[in-house]
């Protein structure tokens, strides 16, 4: 079992940053992989950025340039930098955890992301 909470969003005007925080509890061994996504209403959630517990990226194509996704293992926590945010990058975002030796995927509840113009 493994738990996650976001933290870190708010409201940021165009062209700001905000450093959103996933802090994950439990059987954190088990995670290979973590990453972000986002949905916005009515759309579907999409990939932000994943890293892989050897520290490998890959990031979506809207956001390359912009945000980075990073890892401290010692306080089981990801992080991803959002700078030079646009309003289309308003969103719910999503921390998730993805197990190897037990294959699952955890979900944080969500942190709210919005960027005015």
């Amino acid at each position: 079992q493994v738990q996650l909470v976001e933290s870190g969003g708010g409201l940021v005007q165009a062209g700001g940053s905000l450093r959103l925080s996933c802090a994950a509890s439990g059987s954190i061994f088990s995670i290979n992989v973590m990453g972000w996504y986002r949905q916005a209403p009515g759309k579907q959630r999409e990939l932000v950025a994943l890293i892989t517990s050897g520290g490998t990226t890959n990031y979506a194509d809207s956001v390359k340039g912009r945000f980075t996704i990073s890892r401290d293992n010692a306080k089981n926590t990801v992080y991803l930098r959002m700078n030079n945010l646009k309003p289309e990058d308003t969103s719910v975002y999503y921390c998730n955890a993805k197990t190897a030796i037990i294959p699952y995927n955890y979900w944080g509840q969500g942190t709210q992301v919005t960027v005015s113009s």
